[in-house]
């Protein structure tokens, strides 16, 4: 396990974690999120692409990790692009909660390791804006040989709890399959 994502899981909730996440000073944002969003709006698409384009089959092995994917539980995130050390951010649209609140968009920020056989491993944190909850995925894309691209993620979810008594039901793990829509 990396030592960065081993930090992740270590450390508290909170947007210092999300920006370790990413390689990123704790005086930086994300941004991109904003961005996109913004973006988004100026497209009259809100937070979803009003027209599912199919993104084009690659033909090379290198797995593009920018752009929207939708998960078998309908979540959908978008990944910004990816600066030349694999560093990346995003937003990302959870389709379930356990929480009574609103859902709300929660930026995203991560890494992906680079390699030359373009099947990328990658990780990242979601610090819930609505919630007292931060994930951490990591996962593999794939999409050789002209097949659709798919994520195969596994994540791990870290909910606050009053006590340290009650620590034994604050962590969930699950698996998703993320699938391109855009």
């Amino acid at each position: 396990m990396s030592r960065r994502l081993f930090c992740a899981l270590a450390a508290p909730a909170g947007t210092a974690l999300a920006a370790a996440a990413a390689g990123m000073q704790a005086d930086e944002t994300p941004g991109g999120a904003k961005d996109s969003m913004k973006e988004a709006k100026a497209t009259n698409t809100k937070w979803w692409p009003g027209q599912r384009q199919k993104h084009s089959t690659r033909n090379s092995k290198v797995c593009d990790l920018t752009g929207w994917w939708e998960n078998d539980l309908g979540s959908k995130m978008l990944v910004d692009k990816i600066d030349s050390q694999g560093n990346f951010s995003g937003v990302y649209h959870t389709a379930v909660s356990s929480t009574q609140k609103p859902i709300e968009p929660s930026p995203l920020v991560g890494s992906q390791h680079l390699d030359k056989d373009g099947l990328c491993t990658f990780g990242f944190t979601v610090n819930w804006k609505f919630s007292d909850s931060t994930a951490v995925f990591v996962g593999q894309c794939f999409g050789e040989d002209g097949r659709e691209e798919v994520l195969q993620t596994s994540w791990m979810l870290r909910e606050k709890v009053d006590s340290q008594h009650n620590d034994w039901k604050a962590t969930r793990v699950g698996r998703n399959t993320f699938k391109r829509v855009a």
